[in-house]
This record gives C-alpha cells, sequence and structure tokens, in this order.
C-alpha cells in the first residue's frame, strides 16, 4: 500500500511541476470510485490505451487488505484537479492565440531565434508529456483490475473498440441500406459527416469506408475512390484488401485509366503486404466486381489467372485423423433420387425461400364450415383489404417525413431500411402479425413483436441482395453439380463439404456465394420492428358495430399498447380488441402462414463449409446459435480454422432425408379435431378452456374476501387459458405441417448451439420434438429387416413402455412376443381396440412401431419386409456415463452400463430403490411424511431429477419436479405434496451422493474453477476434442435503452464482453456445459463413423437413430467412438493418468 501511495504522490508532483510551465493536452483515464479491485460497470479489458469505466457498479473485490480504498480516492481526486486546470489551461491558450494573431497583424517578420526557443520549448513540453503518459501508463496498470476479455486474440486487440462495436455495425449497417436503395448521396455525405466529427470518427474503420469506395468503385468514378483512401490517410487508417480491390475494379471499369496507375497501386498494395491472389482468394464479390479486377490487373500482367487453394486440410484432432486419412473403405450413403430429381427439388426449395413465406391449409379446415364460419372469414377478408390500403398509405406518408428528417446534419434514421424492400412487402409483414391462428387474448410482448417484424424484414432484404449481387444463379450452378455427389444415378464418393468447396474453387468466376454483408443488429431490428408496430397501433381500426349493429358505430383500434407487471418488472404489450379476437376464434381460418425457414426444406441443405455459408439456400443461418446480440461466439468461430469435423457432422444430420407416417398423423388429427386429449398429450381446443369470471370490484354486495377470492380466481382462469391457447397453437402448427407435408420427402438443415449441441433449424416441426411429433416421422429411405430387425423392432417397442428397464435383451424381447395379440390389435384398432398402446410411457410412438411390426409380421418375409421406422439407442443418463467415466467410479459406471453387465441397469430405478429404502426405515421410526409416501416412490417420480442433477439442477429444481410428478398421481393426496417434495429430493440428492462417489466431487471442483476463471474477470472457455472452441455467455447484466415512438424499451443484456463475467451463472453453468460440449463431441464421433459406413443416422442428443437392419453396426460403432473420446481427451483434463479399458 505505502508503495502504491506513494507513487500517486509522485505522479501528482510531477504533474503540477509540467503544467506550471506548459499547457498539456492530456486525455485521462477513469478509475472506478468503489473503490473495488473489480468493478461490474463497463470496465475495459488489458491491452487498451482509452479504456473507461461508465457507470460502475459495486462488485466484489478481486484484492483484500488496507490498500482497497485509498489508491482510488487519490486518483478521483487526481483527475478532478486535472480536469480543472486543463480548463484553466485552455481559456489561457485561447487568450494567448488571440494576442499572438494580434501581433502577426502588426508585424509579417519573425525572429529566428524566437522560433528556435519555442522550438525548443515544445520538444521540452512534448518530453514533459511522454513522461507524464508513461507514469499514467505504469499507475494506470497497478491499479486497474486484471483484464476480462475473452481469448488471447481479442487482448490483443483490445476491448477499446468493443464499446463502439453496437455502434460500428450500426453505421455499416446504414450505409449498405443507403447504397442497396441507390441513395448514393446519402451515404457519400453520412460518411463525411462522421469522419469530420473526431468523436465519431473514432467508430470508423477501414471496412466502413470501404462500403462507400465499394459504391463509387461500381460508379467508375476513380475520383471518388481517390477522396475516400484520402479519408484512411486523414483518419490514420489502412487501406487493406477490400480498399484495394474496390480501387483495382474502379480502374477495371474506367476505358481511360492509364496503366501506370494500375502500376502504382500494385505497387503500394505489395508495400502494405497484400498478394494480387488475395484479393481473389479472401475478398467477397457481386456482380461483375471480380472480373472488372481481373482486367485491371490483366491489363498490366496479360495472362494473369489467380490461384486458389481449396481449403480442405485435413482436421488436426487425433480423434477424426484416421477418419480423413484411411477412407479405402469407407461407403457414403447415396439419396433414393436421381440427379435430376434433385435439380428439380432444389428449384421447388428455391422459389419457397424467394418467397420468404409459406401459406398452407389448417388441420382444422377438415372441420365443417358453419355459416358463422362463412360470415366471420368473410369479414376479415373485407377488413383485412382495407387495412392493407390503410397501412400502405400510412407507410408512404412516414417514409416522406422521414426522407426530410435529419438532412442538415445527415444524422442516420430509419428511411433507408424502409425502402429496402417494396411498401406493399412491408405491409404483408405487418398484416401477417395479425393472420393466422387467433391471436393471444392476453397480448404478446412488445419487444417480442417488434423483433419478429425486424427479422422478417431482414430476411427478405438477404434474399434481394443475393437475387441482385447474381449469387442465386452461381449458387444453382454449382448446386447442379453437388447433387452428383447425393443421387443414387452417380459415381463420386467424397464428403459432401469437400465436394462443395472443390466446385466452388472450379466456378470461381463471377460473384462470390458470400458478399460480406453486415448482419444486422438486435438494436436494428427492435428499432424498425417498433416502428412497424406503431403504424399498425396507430392506423388500423375497425367498426365497433361490426358483430352487433344496434352498438354505435365509432371506429376503434383493433390493437392497443398497453402496460402489465411481469414479476416486479413493467413491461408493454400489444393486446388485440375483443372484438377481432372473437371474430378470428370464430372464423376457425383454413389458412396458416408460416416463414419460410419454418419448414423443412425440399431438397438436401447446402453442406457448411464455412460458419457463415451453409444449410438453407437463401434464408441466413447462423452455425452457432446465441443470444440476440452475442457476437463473441462469431469472433472466436471465425479464428478457428480447424472445424472440418463439426461442419461433416452437421452435413451428415442435414442430408438425411425424412417422410411422414400418414396412418399414425391421420390417428392425431382426429383425435385433434374432437376436442383433444390431455392423457395423449393432445391439448383440447379452446372452447374446453374455463370461463374467466367477470364481476364489479365497486360492487356492494360482496365482501372483500368474497372479491379478493374471485380475483384469485380471475387470474388463475386467464392462466390457464393462456396456457391452453399455446399449447393449442403449438400442436396447431406442427400438425398443419405434417399434414402440408405428408406427401413429400423433406429435409432438416441442422446447426448447434454455443456448447455444440446439434439442433434442426426448423422451430416448430423435427425429430427434437415431443413423441406426437416422432411418432410422425419415418425415414424416407427403407432398408429389409435382415435376420434380426424384428426382433430390434420389439425390443424398441418394450423400451418405449417403460416397461422391462432391468430386464436383458432377450427377456424384452420375450415379453414382446408374450403380448403379440395386444401389439396387433393396438395397429389394427388404435381408437376403439384394447388400446393397449395408450399405456406406455411413449404412448405415439408405441402404437407407430406397433403398425410397423404388424406390417413386418403379415408380410410374406419378415426379413426382407422393407423398414422405414428408426429404431432408438438411448444412452443411460448420459450425464452420469460422463462423470462416471472421469471420477473411474466403477459403481457408478455399472450402474449406468458403462461396464459389460448380464442385464442392463437402470439408474432410475436403482435411485428409487434406494430411495424406498430409506423411506421405509424413516417410515419405521414414525416420521409421518414417510408413511404417506408409501407405495408411491417409482422411477418416475425421481427419473427428470436424477437425469438433472448432473446438469446442475439445485434442490429447489428438483423438488418442483418431484412436486410435479406427486401433482400427476391422483391417488397421493395432495395437501402431502408440499412436504412430500421437501422430503424426496433430500433422499434423491443422498442417494445419488452414495452411488456416485465421485460425481459431485467433479462438479465440485469444476465450480470452483469456474468461479476462480471469472473472479479473475475472464469468462469460462475450452475446447472440445474436435476442436470447437465454447465461451460462455454470462456477463453482468448491463440496461440499454431503445427509444422508439411507441414506447421506451430498456433491454437486459448479458452477453456485453466489456462487462465482468456473472460470477454465479459461470460457476453453475460450467458443470453441464462441459458435460454438454463432452456428449456432444461423441455424438458427432458417432455421426462421422456411421456415414463413413454407409449408415442412416440422427440423434436426439444422447439418442441415436438408424435402421432396425443396422443397429448392429450403430452400435459396434458407438462403442468405437466411446473408447477412441475417453483416453484422448479426458484424461489430460481431469485426470493424471489414463483410462482403464471400459
Amino acid at each position: 500500500m505505502f508503495t502504491l501511495f506513494s507513487l500517486f504522490l509522485v505522479l501528482e508532483a510531477r504533474i503540477q511541476q509540467l503544467q506550471s510551465d506548459f499547457v498539456l493536452d492530456v486525455q485521462f483515464i477513469n478509475v472506478p470510485s468503489s473503490g473495488r479491485g473489480v468493478s461490474s460497470g463497463r470496465t475495459p479489458s488489458r491491452g487498451s490505451p482509452q479504456q473507461k469505466s461508465d457507470n460502475a457498479k459495486s462488485g466484489q473485490s478481486a484484492t483484500q487488505g488496507a490498500s482497497k480504498h485509498q489508491p482510488i480516492r487519490w486518483m478521483e481526486k487526481l483527475s478532478q484537479e486535472e480536469k480543472s486546470k486543463l480548463k484553466r489551461q485552455q481559456r489561457l491558450q485561447q487568450k494567448l492565440q488571440k494576442k499572438l494573431k494580434k501581433r502577426s497583424q502588426e508585424t509579417l517578420t519573425i525572429n529566428p531565434i524566437d522560433s528556435e526557443k519555442r522550438s525548443i520549448d515544445s520538444r521540452g513540453r512534448e518530453e514533459g508529456l511522454a513522461e507524464v503518459k508513461e507514469l499514467k501508463k505504469r499507475l494506470n496498470q497497478r491499479v486497474r483490475p486484471r483484464s476480462f476479455s475473452g481469448t488471447p486474440e481479442m487482448q490483443e486487440q483490445g476491448n477499446a473498440k468493443r464499446p463502439c462495436e453496437d455502434i460500428q455495425s450500426s453505421i455499416r449497417c446504414y450505409l449498405e441500406a443507403c447504397v442497396f436503395v441507390g441513395e448514393i448521396e446519402r451515404s457519400h455525405n453520412f460518411l463525411l459527416s462522421q469522419h469530420r466529427t473526431v468523436n465519431q470518427r473514432k467508430h470508423l474503420n477501414t471496412d466502413v469506408y470501404n462500403i462507400v469506395m465499394r459504391m463509387w468503385a461500381k460508379e467508375g468514378s476513380l475520383h471518388h475512390v481517390g477522396s475516400i483512401f484520402i479519408l484512411l490517410e486523414e483518419a490514420g487508417l489502412k487501406p487493406n484488401r477490400g480498399s484495394y480491390a474496390a480501387a483495382l475494379e474502379c480502374m477495371g471499369r474506367s476505358p481511360n485509366c492509364s496503366p501506370k496507375v494500375i502500376t502504382r497501386c500494385l505497387t503500394q498494395m505489395e508495400v502494405d503486404g497484400i498478394s494480387v491472389d488475395e484479393l481473389f482468394s479472401q475478398c467477397g464479390f457481386r456482380q461483375d466486381e471480380r472480373d472488372m479486377l481481373l482486367k485491371a490487373i490483366n491489363t498490366v500482367y496479360p495472362g494473369y489467372k489467380p490461384s486458389l487453394n481449396l481449403h480442405t486440410d485435413l482436421c488436426s484432432s487425433p480423434l477424426v485423423q484416421d477418419f480423413y486419412t484411411q477412407r479405402e473403405h469407407h461407403t457414403y450413403p447415396k439419396l433414393v433420387f436421381t440427379q435430376a430429381e434433385l435439380r428439380e427439388r432444389f428449384k421447388r426449395q428455391l422459389s419457397v425461400e424467394r418467397a420468404c413465406t409459406v401459406t398452407i391449409d389448417s388441420v382444422e379446415a377438415a372441420m365443417p364450415v358453419t355459416a358463422n364460419m362463412a360470415k366471420m372469414r368473410g369479414l376479415l377478408a373485407e377488413q383485412r383489404a382495407q387495412w392493407q390500403k390503410i397501412l400502405l398509405q400510412a407507410l408512404r406518408e412516414s417514409k416522406m417525413i422521414l426522407a426530410e428528417t435529419n438532412t442538415k446534419n445527415y444524422r442516420p434514421n430509419l428511411y433507408p431500411y424502409l425502402c429496402l424492400l417494396e411498401d406493399r412487402e412491408y405491409v404483408d409483414i405487418m398484416i401477417q402479425v395479425i393472420r393466422g391462428s387467433s391471436p393471444n387474448p392476453t397480448g404478446e410482448l412488445l419487444k417480442v413483436l417488434a423483433r419478429d417484424l425486424g427479422n422478417r424484414v431482414y430476411a427478405k432484404y438477404c434474399v434481394q441482395q443475393k437475387y441482385r449481387n447474381e449469387t442465386v444463379e452461381k449458387l444453382g450452378t454449382i448446386y447442379d453439380a453437388y447433387t452428383g455427389l447425393l443421387a443414387k444415378d452417380t459415381e463420386c464418393i467424397t464428403l459432401p463439404r469437400e465436394q462443395w468447396c472443390k466446385l466452388e474453387v472450379e466456378q470461381s468466376s463471377g460473384p462470390s456465394l458470400q458478399g460480406g454483408e453486415t448482419s444486422w443488429s438486435h438494436i436494428l431490428t427492435l428499432q424498425l420492428g417498433t416502428y412497424m408496430m406503431d403504424l399498425m397501433v396507430k392506423n388500423l381500426k375497425i367498426n365497433s358495430d361490426i358483430l352487433n349493429p344496434e352498438h354505435n358505430r365509432t371506429l376503434i383500434p383493433i390493437l392497443y399498447h398497453m402496460y402489465t407487471f411481469r414479476s416486479i418488472k413493467q413491461v408493454g404489450f400489444i393486446k388485440p380488441h375483443p372484438i377481432l379476437t372473437q371474430m378470428q376464434q370464430e372464423a376457425v381460418e383454413n389458412k396458416l402462414t408460416f416463414d419460410s425457414y419454418v419448414m423443412p426444406m425440399l431438397c438436401p441443405p447446402v453442406p457448411w463449409t464455412s460458419f457463415k455459408f451453409g444449410a438453407y439456400l437463401l434464408t441466413p443461418t447462423k452455425l452457432m446459435r446465441s443470444t440476440d446480440g452475442a457476437t463473441q461466439h462469431d469472433l472466436l468461430l471465425e479464428k478457428c480454422q480447424d472445424l472440418h469435423a463439426v461442419f461433416d457432422s452437421l452435413n451428415q444430420l442435414g442430408n438425411c432425408a425424412w417422410k411422414i407416417s400418414k396412418p399414425v398423423l391421420d390417428t392425431i388429427i382426429s383425435i385433434f379435431n374432437d376436442r383433444g386429449s390431455e392423457k395423449l398429450d393432445i391439448p383440447p381446443p379452446l372452447s374446453e378452456a374455463p370461463k374467466i369470471p367477470h364481476f364489479n370490484p365497486q360492487d356492494p354486495t360482496y365482501t372483500s374476501s368474497e372479491k379478493a377470492l374471485m380475483k384469485k380466481e380471475a387470474i388463475n382462469a386467464r392462466k390457464k387459458y393462456g396456457e391452453m391457447h399455446s399449447l393449442r397453437t403449438d400442436a396447431l402448427y406442427k400438425l398443419s405441417i405434417a399434414h402440408h407435408m405428408r406427401d413429400e420427402i423433406f429435409w432438416f438443415p441442422h446447426n448447434m448451439d454455443f456448447r455444440g449441441r446439434t439442433y434442426p433449424c426448423p422451430p416448430y416441426f423435427n425429430h427434437l420434438g415431443s413423441d406426437v411429433t416422432r411418432a410422425m416421422l419415418v425415414f424416407a429411405e427403407g432398408k429389409p429387416l435382415g435376420p434380426k430387425g424384428l426382433d430390434w423392432l420389439k425390443i424398441h417397442l418394450v423400451n418405449l413402455t417403460g416397461l422391462k428397464k432391468r430386464s436383458s435383451l432377450q427377456g424384452r424381447l420375450d415379453y414382446a412376443n408374450t403380448i403379440m395379440e395386444d401389439i396387433l390389435d393396438s395397429a389394427d384398432n388404435p381408437l376403439n381396440g384394447k388400446k393397449w398402446w395408450m399405456e406406455a410411457d411413449e404412448p405415439w410412438q408405441a402404437l407407430a412401431c406397433c403398425k410397423e411390426i404388424a406390417n413386418a409380421v403379415r408380410s410374406p418375409d419378415p426379413s426382407q419386409f422393407i423398414s422405414h421406422f428408426p429404431v432408438h439407442q438411448d444412452g443411460s443418463c448420459n450425464g452420469l456415463q460422463h462423470y462416471a467415466a472421469l471420477g473411474r467410479d466403477t459403481i457408478g459406471a455399472t450402474s449406468v452400463n458403462l461396464v459389460p453387465c448380464e442385464v442392463p441397469q437402470d439408474v432410475y430405478s436403482g435411485v428409487a430403490q434406494q430411495v424406498e429404502e430409506l423411506r421405509a426405515k424413516d417410515a419405521k421410526k414414525g416420521l409421518k411424511i414417510a408413511q404417506v409416501l408409501e407405495g408411491f416412490i417409482n422411477r418416475k417420480v425421481v427419473k427428470q431429477t436424477v437425469m438433472t442433477v448432473v446438469y446442475g439442477v439445485t434442490r429447489f429444481g428438483g423438488r418442483l419436479q418431484i412436486q410435479k410428478r406427486l401433482k400427476e398421481t391422483d391417488e397421493f393426496p395432495q395437501e402431502h405434496v408440499w412436504e412430500a417434495s421437501h422430503y424426496l429430493v433430500r433422499l434423491v440428492f443422498n442417494g445419488l451422493k452414495e452411488m456416485f462417489t465421485g460425481t459431485r466431487e467433479i462438479q465440485d471442483w469444476l465450480t470452483e474453477s469456474a468461479r476462480l476463471i471469472s473472479k479473475s474477470g475472464h469468462t469460462v472457455e475450452w475446447v472440445t476434442p474436435l476442436g470447437l472452441p465454447i465461451i460462455q455467455p454470462y456477463h453482468r447484466k448491463r440496461r440499454q435503452l431503445l427509444k422508439s415512438t411507441i414506447q421506451n424499451i430498456y433491454l437486459e443484456i448479458t452477453h456485453d464482453t466489456t462487462e465482468m463475467p456473472d460470477t454465479v451463472k459461470q460457476k453453475n453453468a460450467f458443470p453441464p456445459n462441459f458435460i454438454h460440449s463432452l456428449d456432444s463431441t461423441h455424438m458427432m464421433l458417432t455421426s462421422l463413423h456411421c456415414y463413413s459406413a454407409g449408415l442412416t443416422f440422427v440423434s436426439v442428443h444422447d439418442c441415436f437413430w438408424t435402421h432396425a437392419l443396422t443397429v448392429d453396426t450403430m452400435n459396434k460403432v458407438f462403442d468405437y467412438s466411446d473408447l477412441s473420446l475417453l483416453p484422448s481427451f479426458l484424461s489430460p483434463i481431469i485426470l493424471s493418468q489414463p483410462f482403464p479399458s471400459i
């Protein structure tokens, strides 16, 4: 403390000494005033010379002791004194300049000696200033907290630009929008205004200038391009590859451009360390930009051809080196289509994505149309036509106002973003909000609706960009050739990613498939969405007497902007008028409109070749899902050049073709349209919802207790109605999409979350859904059952029932053979027979399996029966498997089937049995709750808690899970639910500690490691065995105000890397996230080896699906992947010795 305190005194004295003689221009660094070593404010990272800490909050101290407060107070005092001195010195300097100016007018001669003295004084002043800056730099390094930037590369860049990243992104998006709509002068003048303002210039980088430079290059204006280079020099920035590419492109477009000019440009480019080949390999091109660039270079170097490398280097991970190097026995699967059929499917998918929306029939359309339904549908159609005209007029008027706003100071507004599409397209997007199924009468959050509106505009904008850039034509050419890899009538054996990259290199002329456009920020989409929502609220109206002619006719809004409290936060939401709700409910409309990405693809997805390119043909898709606005994942992926195994795994999953099981779908739809079934997870219609009671709170006939009771009943009824509406709508969407695809073969493109877990991109209907959704899906490709396929179908059926969990595979097969009568009855009469399938844990999948078994046994030769049915191999509590392997826990490994056993083990039944034994002991001792629970402890009660405890569930969360299971048990006395759940969660946690001795210790070690890492100011990061970088995006909350005409929205941002890591979230999330990343790695390894073996393979995290014929082959691949994963990754990180053989 004494040393640091003395350093402050020395620094202050030295600054006062220097400033007594010289006028200094020193920019001081603000230091947090909380006196703590770590601040939760927007504290920047180490390595940034202009760091600031705005709105610093109190955080936990990183250092303890007496030095905790004194240095900060001295620094505050010093900063305040310096600011006041600077102001005085600035005033004196202004007076001095006036006097000098006056003297210069009196005499035009300058004494060389005086000039020399001033030069000496200036040098002394500069030396003094340099000394002060050096002292302050050293002091700041001693005082400020440790850096918490994400990676060494990010530290190298510094976080100085991080606070302005949002501003920089908005500037780029604004300029790109202006260029897209042809506002050339607006974009150029806006750049000049930003450049001329010193405070704004710091937000500009070379890529921002390149946007305008690229625009002028397209016009062939070499003079304007040169002026942008001058601006770059004034800003202290260096031209990059994009700058030189734009300049050379412009020279290629100018017929009178001298070769000497091109030569000078190429020479300067070489001085800056940029080669010509780099321009072609690392720059994105639109339209004919590449051809113009090549034309300019050929003017100086005739015959030059760019050298493009095929970026298909082998994956460096030792886990997959054999996969990529030893391919002589690989037999990649083919699709059941010819090349011509795949090309036709590509055209159909392209038309769907170009439209950006898909309108399909609702499954409720099968209901008979009544007179009232027809009347309501007619009224709605009439009103929507009027609303479209009204919105079109309102939009055009608002655009005229915005076009004249901020024209002098060139401040950005939403005008360019409202010109990206045709006016009618904006109106259609707005009408889509109030179209479709009946809106939620309780309303939707404004923030959610605004986000959806903004994202739809962005999606259409991206599609139009690709058409204007002429990339769609090139995409079609490459895809046509790519189908040769997948089609059954071609001979081509290579990986999809490698084949696509090869085709891109072969057809490198013309535009690039990746144009390099800036993605819109979350803030921008919200701003645009709230603006459009405000137009709707202000202009959409309806006659009040439309349903009741007896009422007085007045125009009333159909949407209301209101406020409500969610927990303790006041939030804005949009609520439809009851008249609109009633009309849409009674109309039971027969059409639903979805965004195109919601639907499965009609052709195989584009393979992932980079973190920016893959999946859909036109729709923008992120490789790694993240919170809205988070960018740290993309930064990590951009720096990582070794993701081939990850890409290949996602491509394998996406290339699996699917189709609909029509008999199962028809059965589900019949129940859905017939009041549903809670037992079978088919939500009932809203007509079955409880009526919301209405009463007058001012009615004196009610007592206060009666009013409180009725108010509570009304709240519960609204909550129940909202839940039923949500469930019914979700089921309607899934069934309608399935019905629309019933005669199609389709694909699910895949991406992943930040832990590496894979997910299908279509959000509603996919194989990761509920039991209902999974039962409707089967593989498009069929394979014969073979000698053991029928046995695997029967074993799979028993697994779906939840019975015989501790029986061997042969025992389960024997059980299936004893109930064949029930199986066949379920297949033939699912709704009118014995209904055995309804008692299964997964009833709909059980019914689908019953139908497949019935068809197989009734075929002439079951072994030759072509089966499309997916058979599952589910992990035995996968999280516990990883922990047992990490801790060499033999007992735990046995309970989760990590070691060979004669009979499969069931950890959930084991825990339930252990809990029952403990309960029996307590019951004998007279514990009442233990006596009440007699006969109610089973596998189902404890399963969810056991499954999630390894993923970080707390005792509170576990109690809620058990409480829910007990509430679902009709026979259990509900008055004891709360006490029983408290009692059982304690027994479950204690039982798991005894069964898995090392699990809790490893969890504690991981938790403590994450706590120490986040306390030091760093986020927790690691790299999976396949080379996927992972970072936990949990930072302390920062509130950001978004101003709009309809409502100011406060955004709680938790992913801002300039904020300190959230220690609680970092430490609690690390153990489950780490295990999830291992689980994902194992799945990806399995998928790659299954693909090389020619198997059809998909996964639901730790549950692997394949044909009944290839189950045994997949199990061998699974075991191989498991053995290769453990010693190569887990041992070096957690253990000091290698794993024993498992």
